[in-house]
């Protein structure tokens, strides 16, 4: 788990060292070699894992996590004592509403300590009984999966495998006697150990307690070279005892140091779990709901995020690609898409971090993908890695028509970085403009949903390399892109489209522009002269700071949505947000909620101790607004509280929370993320919705904890 003895790990701040050769000077760029004709079967994913990456309702936002197409996350037992947050059961409805597949409880987190508790048998049982009820009584136990045991080779059971095997049996026997449909992971030992997962096979099998699913970690460096190998010896056990294969779910992957959130490193963990089709959650090595350092302020990427959502958008099936060596340090994965007539390659990894090289990637086997036609264009995109600073997002890095010669082109790579990934996109020869423009976001490189596709047929006068239709005779067309805005604030969007003549549609359409998940705006569109005019539109939208999901869909029963996206631009503009300040006069406060002074706050002061009590309370008056509706309310607040919980190197934030009531409405709960400090401020933006003319709006939490501390507020309307 996140806890291992630190004695069986490596720490190192690079990618591979001590495990290849160096490299000799001046020697051939290495190849990376991507082949198009052989299909490795359906994307899945499951390198998109996370062992306490959520910590509680909203941290993190939802959209960091619906653009990654997340699969497992590991999570502690309800009511567990070991952490502060990331309860199985309270960040279940996230998790599912963004994607998420399956939710693994480790069970034993219901102790605080780590070591755990030993209290023995019969004390696990009588919480094991507890924590099962709780499951089979929430709404989301289909997606729940319990982990009986956690790195029992290390603790409780070290030297007694015959033991843990005994006490599998009991354990897994008591869930089942009381959630009839469970599904049991195991044995979830701190590395793969081929002669005891024999015996324990063996042992499942004759006993009929066979998991559901198969878990071990993989955290150190032996990764690298033994990872097929074990896979491959696992396997041929389960085929020697005559067992089908059972789902493996590499429940926390990655070395303690210099591998979370470095994409370059990152990259190579990925490609192997993709190409052996496995499940795998990043380690928790850091702090909860930071989706594993992936995200800082709780809505803004690093480097690593971009790199799980470019795999997250492949697209169709995985094809073979064979890095310079099978163990080595540069690795990739590659897909193909025959609708949407696209490959997709990411790649990285060097030896040492500081290793600046070239590649030539290779991609061949274009004779089984003839509508690519003689010649195609590849873009190249660079992420880099940012640490635990936010990333402005993926950098241009070249793009090319390139000749199939042979059935295959090559292209090479210059200046790669070790700590880097790098993203390729190959289509048709059909670019009529350059990708290096920093505001725009062309939509044949976007989630396309419903019946929204790329052709890369004959039209012109669209940008980058084609355009998304399929909007026609369609109510669930949609082109689904992820931007980045450096500041809460006004942005102009401004869509780019075709709607000629098409029958049974009037002359001027209509889309829906989506925001974050939900509906924002029907924007009409007039029509144009035929399908190779474009026009545009734009719409000023509030983005919050950090990632925002903008979708542009097709909602009618009729053709009146009939549209191609060719691209939106997105540019900083002008606004009205107006701010109230916490400590104002013209507030109240409640009991022992108080005024205080801090140099880093807005104007110097804010108000805490609120909470911790029903009547202690922060009330904002006199907030005006010129009509009733939805409005962003950009939350400024300060929250370093440390919780209780086990002892080690994991920092054990809490995510206080505040019950937020507009005009004396029913209160609603939202939660703040830890920042660390009370000198850090950060920002949580809210959807309030508020009546024309004044308003108030009150914080308050009734439990024994305490709400963050309020700085202020800002309030802004959705479009402007």
């Amino acid at each position: 788990m996140f806890k291992h003895k630190l004695k069986t790990l490596v720490l190192c701040g690079f990618v591979l060292s001590g495990l290849l050769p160096a490299s000799v000077s001046f020697a051939a760029n290495p190849q990376l070699v991507v082949d198009l004709s052989t299909n490795t079967g359906p994307l899945k994913y499951g390198a998109t894992g996370f062992l306490y990456g959520l910590g509680d309702e909203g941290i993190p936002s939802d959209n960091m996590l619906a653009a990654l197409k997340p699969q497992v996350t590991a999570q502690k037992a309800p009511n567990g004592l070991q952490h502060p947050n990331g309860d199985a059961l309270k960040v279940a409805p996230e998790f599912i509403r963004d994607g998420g597949k399956q939710i693994q409880i480790y069970m034993q987190d219901i102790y605080q300590n780590w070591p755990y508790d030993n209290l023995g048998l019969t004390d696990y049982l009588a919480k094991v009984d507890t924590m099962t009820h709780l499951v089979v009584n929430d709404p989301n136990r289909s997606n729940y999966v319990y982990v009986p045991f956690n790195e029992p080779d290390q603790q409780w059971y070290a030297g007694n495998l015959t033991g843990l095997l005994n006490d599998w049996k009991t354990v897994y026997q008591k869930i089942r006697s009381i959630d009839s449909t469970a599904k049991i992971a195991g044995i979830n030992f701190s590395a793969y150990n081929s002669s005891a997962y024999n015996q324990f096979l063996t042992f499942a099998k004759a006993n009929n307690v066979l998991p559901d699913v198969v878990t071990w970690h993989e955290l150190q460096n032996s990764f690298f070279t033994n990872w097929y190998s074990n896979m491959s010896n696992y396997r041929s056990i389960e085929s020697s005892l005559g067992i089908s294969p059972i789902p493996v779910s590499i429940n926390e992957y990655g070395r303690s140091s210099g591998d979370l959130g470095v994409p370059g490193n990152l990259v190579q963990w990925m490609t192997r779990f993709e190409n052996s089709k496995v499940d795998a959650s990043l380690a928790y090595w850091t702090t909860a709901g930071s989706l594993n350092d992936l995200v800082m302020e709780n809505n803004k990427a690093t480097g690593g995020w971009w790199l799980y959502k470019w795999y997250g958008e492949m697209t169709g099936n995985t094809v073979t690609v064979t890095p310079p060596t099978q163990n080595g340090s540069l690795q990739g994965l590659a897909s193909l898409d025959s609708d949407k007539k696209q490959a997709r390659v990411v790649f990285g990894g060097s030896l040492n971090a500081t290793d600046v090289f070239s590649t030539d990637v290779v991609v061949k086997g274009f004779g089984s993908a003839t509508y690519f036609g003689n010649a195609v264009h590849a873009t190249v995109w660079a992420d880099d890695n940012t640490g635990l600073n936010a990333s402005n997002g993926p950098a241009f890095v070249q793009e090319g028509d390139y000749t199939i010669a042979g059935g295959q082109i090559t292209v090479t790579v210059p200046s790669m970085k070790a700590l880097s990934a790098y993203h390729m996109i190959i289509t048709p020869k059909t670019s009529l403009s350059s990708a290096n423009t920093t505001t725009r976001y062309e939509a044949e490189y976007a989630n396309l949903g419903g019946s929204a596709k790329v052709t890369y047929g004959s039209n012109t006068g669209y940008s980058g390399t084609y355009f998304a239709e399929g909007y026609g005779a369609s109510s669930n067309a949609s082109t689904n892109f992820v931007v980045t805005a450096p500041n809460n604030g006004y942005y102009n969007v401004t869509l780019r489209y075709s709607a000629g003549p098409y029958t049974g549609a009037p002359t001027n359409r209509t889309t829906r522009m989506m925001l974050n998940g939900s509906q924002l705006k029907d924007i009409s569109l007039p029509g144009t002269a035929d399908w190779k005019t474009w026009a545009s539109s734009t719409v000023k939208v509030f983005l919050t700071a950090g990632i925002n999901r903008i979708g542009i869909n097709a909602y009618t029963a009729d053709d009146s949505d009939a549209i191609n996206v060719d691209y939106i631009d997105v540019v900083s503009t002008t606004g009205t947000m107006t701010s109230y300040e916490a400590e104002s006069t013209t507030n109240t406060l409640g009991g022992a909620a108080v005024v205080a002074t801090n140099t880093a706050a807005s104007g110097g002061k804010y108000v805490g101790y609120i909470g911790a009590g029903a009547a202690n309370t922060l009330q904002f008056n006199n907030i005006n607004v010129p009509t009733s509706g939805l409005y962003r309310m950009v939350v400024t607040y300060a929250n370093g509280e440390l919780g209780a919980g086990a002892s080690n190197y994991n920092t054990n934030i809490v995510d206080r929370y505040a019950d937020l009531s507009v005009n004396g409405g029913a209160a609603t709960k939202v939660f703040y993320r830890n920042t660390l400090g009370w000198n850090n401020f950060r920002t949580r933006e809210v959807d309030v919705m508020l009546t024309a003319g004044n308003n108030t709006i009150k914080f308050s939490n009734s439990s024994a904890g305490y709400a963050p501390n309020i700085d202020l507020i800002q309030i802004a309307a959705p479009t402007n």
